[in-house]
């Protein structure tokens, strides 16, 4: 007797490695067919990073080959995934369709309308988590509460996954093989029928083809598919196989995170995001790191980027529990705030034209390339909303618009960090970009590289944003004075209503 056809619905687990519920499926049974549904309402959102639509295409391609060395195929379907996999599983004779779960709510809501479709028409419906080292119904307060704050979800976070990963749990599966893919010709005529009738996609388009064309793709350190995103980790995190301890980034991550003009981080963001890489794999290559690091500022420097990895989970986890998050400010008295949303301004910095160089610089990189360095992001976030005083979401939009690694969760709880509008117990943080550009940009160089029309500037007026208009040339003079305008800013939020 054949084994029962399983599908396996891709999102954001773009691998066949250590992919849980792809795993689990493969050892339920070998006839496992792969699906990823091209969502028209998604392609049409007004979110839509080109950047990101290239990274997904490119990683589908990859995809689809291994699918096809493993024994099967991944089908490509262009339309509503509760329209689409109800008839692709019908088609095929599917008797159980499996993914794994999201955190977003727009995701969650159409997962349950796709899961209710399907068990409708008799299939049954497999989901668990994946794309988390600790999900997010198992970490709670000493009350039961999901955390609100940073440092005590941190703590309970690692003896969580310091305890998962000497039981085992964070061991990393191997991708399948040996699967049995679908006879379509063995086919009954009315399943014949209805698979004539899906909106199967021949091939993988590119992000042009769909209507999003990117041309950052030399500029952009985030590189594509399942196996880029293993030779990313294991040259960031690796370096120390000889034994020094000093050949990788990982090694040297604080303080060379913080140094835009380097390659101090590790570029996996969007592999993250998309799931080219699990997080299992991430920590594990972390504290395989340790065993090889030479130095307690080595030592230091994985324990930073493992913190980094606790704010992925931790903003994950809060717009799980919090959804309201994806539509305002966690601080209620943040809907009152009376910004004063410049339109021209906005344009000026969302083009890297305010005048201020690191900004500038930093916008322009983004423009360029669909990524940004993080300490750039935290910079020109504080610019937007404390400077020009514009709604900070604007320019959470304006980043998921542009950024290769757009991600609902992190895009949003950055964005309300630096707005001060989230879940922080610092409740005001202003930036000044001069002295962040003196501190780590001390040279130039990162300001240099992204705005070519300033390279004969002195670095001290690149720095200040002071330079003169006859060395300036076309480039604008400064949109704000950065003092001025921090004090006004501070007087606006005295004036909010107290929590």
């Amino acid at each position: 007797m054949a084994p029962d056809r399983w599908l396996f619905w891709y999102r954001r687990d773009l691998r066949l490695g250590d992919n849980l519920g792809l795993a689990a499926a493969a050892t339920a049974t070998p006839a496992l067919t792969g699906v990823y549904v091209f969502d028209p309402e998604w392609l049409a959102s007004a979110d839509l990073a080109p950047a990101r639509l290239w990274f997904l295409c490119e990683s589908l391609r990859e995809l689809q080959q291994r699918w096809r060395d493993a024994g099967s195929e991944l089908l490509l379907l262009k339309g509503r995934p509760v329209d689409v996999l109800p008839r692709l599983a019908e088609a095929c004779g599917a008797a159980v369709v499996t993914w794994n779960r999201d955190v977003e709510p727009a995701a969650r809501q159409r997962d349950r309308q796709v899961a209710s479709a399907l068990q409708a028409s008799g299939r049954r419906v497999l989901v668990d988590w994946d794309q988390l080292l600790v999900p997010p119904e198992e970490i709670r307060t000493g009350s039961g509460e999901p955390y609100r704050v940073y440092g005590p979800f941190l703590r309970n976070w690692r003896g969580q996954v310091t305890a998962r990963d000497a039981a085992g749990v964070l061991t990393p599966v191997a991708a399948p093989q040996g699967l049995v893919g679908l006879d379509r010709a063995a086919l009954e005529p009315k399943a014949q029928a209805l698979w004539q009738e899906l909106p199967l996609l021949a091939a993988v388009p590119t992000a042009g083809e769909l209507g999003h064309p990117f041309d950052g793709a030399d500029l952009c350190p985030c590189r594509p598919g399942e196996r880029a995103a293993a030779a990313q980790l294991e040259a960031f995190a690796d370096g120390g196989a000889s034994g020094s301890g000093h050949g990788a980034a990982l090694f040297a991550y604080e303080p060379g995170r913080n140094i835009p003009s380097e390659a101090g981080t590790s570029a996996l963001s969007a592999a993250l995001s998309l799931g080219c890489l699990s997080p299992r794999q991430a920590w594990l290559a972390s504290e395989a790191a340790r065993l090889t690091a030479r130095s307690d500022e080595a030592l230091a420097s994985i324990t930073v980027w493992q913190q980094e990895l606790a704010w992925r989970e931790f903003y994950q986890h809060a717009l799980f529990h919090f959804p309201e998050l994806a539509d305002g400010p966690y601080r209620p008295q943040w809907r009152q705030f009376p910004w004063d949303n410049e339109r021209p301004w906005f344009e000026a910095w969302r083009q890297g034209l305010t005048g201020m160089p690191f900004v500038d610089a930093a916008m322009r990189q983004l423009n360029a390339s669909g990524w940004m360095h993080n300490r750039c992001r935290m910079v020109v976030a504080s610019f937007l909303v404390k400077d020009l005083i514009c709604d900070w979401r604007w320019g959470e939009t304006a980043f998921m618009q542009r950024l290769v690694d757009g991600d609902l969760a992190a895009n949003n709880g950055g964005w309300q960090w630096s707005a001060s509008s989230g879940m922080d117990p610092k409740p005001l943080r202003i930036f000044n970009p001069a002295t962040q550009a003196g501190r780590f940009d001390g040279e130039a160089t990162y300001i240099r590289t992204w705005l070519p029309e300033l390279a004969h500037v002195a670095t001290a007026d690149l720095i200040s944003g002071e330079i003169a208009p006859l060395e300036r040339g076309d480039y604008p003079a400064p949109l704000v004075d950065h003092r001025l305008q921090q004090a006004r800013f501070k007087a606006l939020y005295a004036g909010l209503p107290k929590p």
